[in-house]
């Protein structure tokens, strides 16, 4: 079991890969252009990922989680990453060899528990697709997935425009369509759009463009039902294909870009 720090303006960085190793360090507050106060934001506003805050994850998936998981078709490469123009943009691409994306994550370097998290992202379009902005316990290598627990902060996937999927995964939902909610937005592909979770001991809501959707609190609270009391890590991917994205894939749409403006975290306590 991970031990669970409280954080009173803190986030975890991991300085080891081990949980064992893990040691508790101050995250300084932080302003973003609007002068709001953030326990961690990046705004991407320099030529190149930052490493202190962010990992690459690559490859297929293969041998352990071949396909990730979902039979995506994928391969994640750095060069499929790249900051721009105050943007992280994540491009998906099609060659005679396969298919190619990006996905990076805070993993061992930026968590926490509860606190308000929300991202300002443009969706690519396009069947096929599977962009996404969503989190998972830090203790996933030894409590492995549902048990670690999931929170999907925003899931689109090409196939069904228009609708924006926010859901939690834990043991008791393991299998079925349950702890979710579908948003239907005419407009959702076009331009930004800001995607919120506030996240608490009691409930976890969902916000487009501040507009509350679905709050998650079951009654009784469990490993089974609540995974959410321990730190958390972020994840951006553009997914291609897979058990909810596909299976079939638009070849005529690449290339597509997954545009990110910023991510910020605040509220910690």
């Amino acid at each position: 079991m991970i031990k669970v720090f409280k954080l009173v303006v803190v986030a975890l960085l991991c300085l080891a890969c081990k949980e064992e190793n893990k040691e508790v360090v101050k995250l300084d507050t932080k302003l973003d252009n609007n002068n709001q106060v953030f326990n961690f934001i990046d705004q991407f506003d320099g030529t190149q990922l930052n490493d202190a805050n962010w990992n690459y994850d690559l490859g297929d998936g293969c041998p352990n989680l071949c396909g990730w998981g979902n039979n995506e078709r994928q391969i994640y490469t750095k060069e499929n990453v790249s900051v721009k123009d105050g943007n992280l943009i994540i491009t998906a691409t099609k060659d005679s060899t396969g298919y190619y994306s990006g996905k990076i994550t805070t993993k061992d370097k930026i968590e926490f528990q509860y606190g308000t998290v929300e991202v300002s992202a443009k969706l690519p379009k396009g069947s096929g697709l599977w962009p996404a902005f969503w989190m998972l316990g830090n203790d996933i290598d030894t409590n492995t997935w549902p048990a670690c627990g999931e929170i999907d902060i925003l899931e689109y996937v090409g196939k069904a425009p228009h609708q924006i999927h926010t859901t939690l995964h834990t043991p008791d939902s393991y299998g079925k369509s349950v702890n979710t909610k579908i948003t239907t937005i005419k407009d959702i592909e076009e331009g930004f759009h800001n995607y919120k979770t506030k996240w608490t001991k009691d409930s976890i809501s969902f916000y487009i463009d501040d507009n509350l959707v679905y709050t998650f609190s079951p009654e009784i609270k469990n490993e089974k039902t609540w995974p959410f009391d321990k730190p958390f890590y972020l994840i951006i991917n553009l997914a291609i294909g897979g058990n909810f994205g596909g299976p079939e894939v638009d070849d005529s749409i690449f290339p597509q870009e997954f545009i990110i403006d910023y991510v910020k975290v605040s509220g910690l306590n």
